[in-house]
Formats: structure tokens, C-alpha cells, sequence
């Protein structure tokens, strides 16, 4: 297979500096981190390859041979006439000499950053579902919750060791923090599951927490839920997350709130939607009904001849605006319950009055009736 030119491979020009390599080699390395692409052989193959590049182009007695006779100054036939050095080194061993560290899963660059096991450490965020009520979303509240979450063990005073406990070297690191693996042509360095990375272990660790510091313990916690929240909404209450290793602080509690669904009421961002029946004659003849909003009762006029839909309007009796924007509406449908079970007397009524009416009491039937009539035919 026709190997790719060194300087194409790590994406520089052939004039380039020592310098420019150097963050070329970076900047691809962790792309092609066989710690970061698990299983893709084609991004082993590449990291492989940078790591061939990078330790010629880095060299200047390396890089001048390249310069003068390509990819055969590093065959073995090639080097044995001019008395050249020995073969590649493991790509790995590159990696670890370019950035330093244990060259396994390398925290600064797959996934956070590097710290001392044995510094405080800021404790976990932790995350608390909590299920209230339309009124309580829409008007705000105070909730008191329960919530068990790791606290500094008494017993201990978060020490993790029982008093007069010694420390000794962690016979599975010898002292590292890293424990070495193999896989397959790589040495991977991983954090120590023993000792956690901190190189020494103890002879007594806390029974009651079991060395860890901390205890699982029911809290209760004060929130104030502000008005105009829905579900989804996320509260934060600082400080009140797990408690914090050898003395970090705590990390911060976050309430996810979800809202159950009303009877009445149908939210739209902060206006309110609730339908309410009206008799016939009540919409025919007009009236002034009572309806239901968060803050109470509330009466609205309904005109006579209301026809069933017709939505009214009640300014600022929505939901409060979480930003303090005011608050939303409140928007009535009119709905027109249609009378059943009728008497004879009450059908009679009806009839009568059918007899009395002619087009121009149903407009709305006469308009349709005239645009449709083309069909009729």
C-alpha cells in the first residue's frame, strides 16, 4: 500500500515550522484518539499514521531525510546502507511525550478536566421532579420538598477514615493512581479503581460510610416557585446538591417542575383558553353569566343572538408573565347547549314559535343556504 505524504498527512506545508507540526499533531491526534473513536479502525489506522508522521517531521536529522529521500529513507534496506536508526516507536508513546500524562483516557480532552483525587472536590448537581398544580404554576407558591442526597458523614467529619487510621501505597497503583492495560499494540493508563487515583489507601476506612465521606440523608428544602412557570421549567437551589469531598462545597440541587393538567382551564403561553355553556335562550336573548378565572369568579354580558363559538375576552386574568411582563388573558368560548328530554308542552312551545319565525330570524342559515343552493339543483 502507497504510504501518504508525511506533510499531507499531519496537513502542513513542506516549509513548515517545528511549531506549526507540533499543533498540527495535537489538533489531529485527539481527533483520531483511539479513546475517543472506540472500534473504528480506520481512526486507529490514522492515529497510527499521525504518529509516524509527527515523530519524523519532528526530528530535524529525521525530517532532512525525508526531505531528501521520501518514505525509503526509513526502509530497513535503506537505513542499513547509510547506517539509519531503528523502526517507528508505539504511536501511544508519542502521544503521551506530546501532551504529557498517563496517555490513557485523557480528561482534558474526552471529557472534563484533570484534577487531584485528593483536593476538595465540589459535590455532584443533583436533579429533584417535582408534579404541582395548574393554580400553583400559574399564581406561584411555596413547596417544601424531601430529598435524600449524599451528606457529610457525621462519624467520620467527611474524612473518610476512622481516627487514628494510617495511610499506606496503594498496592494495586504502587503509588501512581494509574493502574497500565493493554490493548493490543497500545498501553492504556487508567485511573486506579483502588485507590481513586489518589496513590494511598487506608488501613480503616470509615464503616459507616464506607470510606466515601458521606451518607445518603432525608433533607427538607424550602422552594419558592414563581408564578407563570410551566412544565419543564428548571429551579435552581444553590448549595443544596450533594455535600462536597474533603471538605469542597456542595453542588446545586435543580427541580424539574411538570404541571398537571386542569378540568377548566387550557393554557397558550400566558393567556388562558376555558369554554362555557349558555342556554338557548340565554344566547337568543342575552345575558349576564358568571364565569370561573384563577383569581375568582368573574360575570361577563353575552349579547342576544350569541351564536355558539363567539369568544370573549377578559384583559390581564391569564398567567402571570415569568419575565414580569404583565400577565395574559383570559379567552370564554361560548358554547350553546341545545335542550333535550322536552316535555310535550315545551315541543308545542318550540313548534309555535318555528311557525312564527321566517328567514330573517337565522340570517346565517339564509346566507348558506342562498351560496349552496346551486347544488341543490
Amino acid at each position: 500500500m502507497t504510504k501518504r505524504d508525511y506533510y499531507e498527512v499531519l496537513g502542513v506545508p513542506r516549509e513548515a515550522s517545528d511549531e506549526e507540526i507540533k499543533k498540527a499533531y495535537r489538533k489531529l491526534a485527539v481527533k483520531y484518539h483511539p479513546d475517543k473513536n472506540p472500534g473504528d479502525k480506520a481512526a486507529e489506522e490514522s492515529f497510527k499514521e499521525l504518529g509516524h508522521a509527527y515523530e519524523v517531521l519532528s526530528d530535524p536529522q529525521k525530517r532532512a531525510a525525508y526531505d531528501q529521500y521520501g518514505h525509503a529513507a526509513f526502509d530497513a534496506r535503506s537505513r542499513a546502507s547509510r547506517g539509519g536508526g531503528g523502526g517507528f516507536h508505539d504511536p501511544f508513546e508519542i502521544f503521551r511525550e506530546v501532551f504529557g500524562g498517563g496517555g490513557g483516557i485523557f480528561d482534558e480532552f474526552f471529557g472534563g478536566q484533570r484534577h487531584d483525587p485528593t483536593q476538595p472536590q465540589r459535590g455532584e448537581d443533583l436533579r429533584y421532579d417535582l408534579e404541582i398544580t395548574f393554580e400553583e404554576a400559574a399564581l406561584g407558591v411555596e413547596r417544601e420538598i424531601n430529598v435524600n442526597k449524599p451528606e457529610r458523614c457525621d462519624a467520620c467529619e467527611g474524612s473518610g477514615v476512622e481516627e487514628g487510621s494510617k495511610t499506606r501505597t496503594c498496592p494495586a497503583c504502587n503509588g501512581r493512581g494509574q493502574v497500565i492495560s493493554s490493548r493490543g499494540i497500545f498501553s492504556i493508563a487508567q485511573t486506579c479503581p483502588q485507590c481513586q487515583g489518589a496513590g494511598r489507601v487506608v488501613d480503616r476506612p470509615c464503616k459507616p460510610c464506607h470510606g466515601s465521606g458521606r451518607r445518603e440523608k432525608p433533607s427538607k428544602i424550602k422552594l419558592r416557585i414563581p408564578a407563570g412557570v410551566d412544565t419543564g421549567a428548571r429551579l435552581r437551589s444553590s448549595g443544596n446538591g450533594a455535600s462536597g469531598l474533603r471538605g469542597g462545597p456542595p453542588g446545586d440541587l435543580y427541580v424539574v417542575l411538570h404541571v398537571k393538567a386542569h378540568e377548566i382551564f387550557e393554557r397558550e403561553g400566558d393567556d388562558l383558553l376555558c369554554e362555557v355553556p349558555v342556554s338557548l335562550v340565554q344566547a337568543t336573548l342575552g345575558a349576564e353569566i358568571e364565569v370561573p378565572t384563577l383569581q375568582g369568579k368573574a360575570t361577563i354580558k353575552v349579547p342576544a343572538g350569541t351564536q355558539p363559538g363567539t369568544l370573549f375576552r377578559l384583559k390581564g386574568k391569564g398567567v402571570k408573565n415569568l419575565q414580569g411582563y404583565g400577565s395574559g388573558d383570559l379567552h370564554v368560548r361560548v358554547t350553546v347547549e341545545v335542550p333535550t328530554h322536552l316535555t310535550n308542552a315545551q315541543k308545542a312551545k318550540l313548534q309555535e314559535f318555528a311557525a312564527l319565525c321566517d328567514e330573517s330570524v337565522n340570517p346565517i342559515s339564509k346566507s348558506f343556504f342562498e351560496k349552496a343552493k346551486n347544488f341543490f339543483r
